[in-house]
């Protein structure tokens, strides 16, 4: 499972986010810049988010693996 981050403060506003997988990313109707809908996005969208986050002009969108609870195992 990944876990995306976005940071607001280094968005550039181009939308591509969220052309790419409205599902996961939205703009501010405000500035225009980066908001997360999902964190947590279902694995068949991974690869989708990959690709926003490798074509953010700005390095705004981070993934990263979720770390999981394995205490209860």
């Amino acid at each position: 499972m990944i876990e995306v981050r976005v940071d607001p403060e280094v968005c550039a506003a181009s939308g591509m986010c969220t052309l790419l997988v409205p599902e996961v990313f939205d703009q501010s109707e405000e500035d225009g810049t980066v908001l997360l809908v999902d964190a947590t996005p279902a694995a068949g969208l991974e690869k989708k988010v990959h690709t926003a986050a490798l074509r953010c002009p700005s390095g705004a969108i981070t993934v990263h693996q979720a770390e999981t609870d394995t205490a209860g195992s």
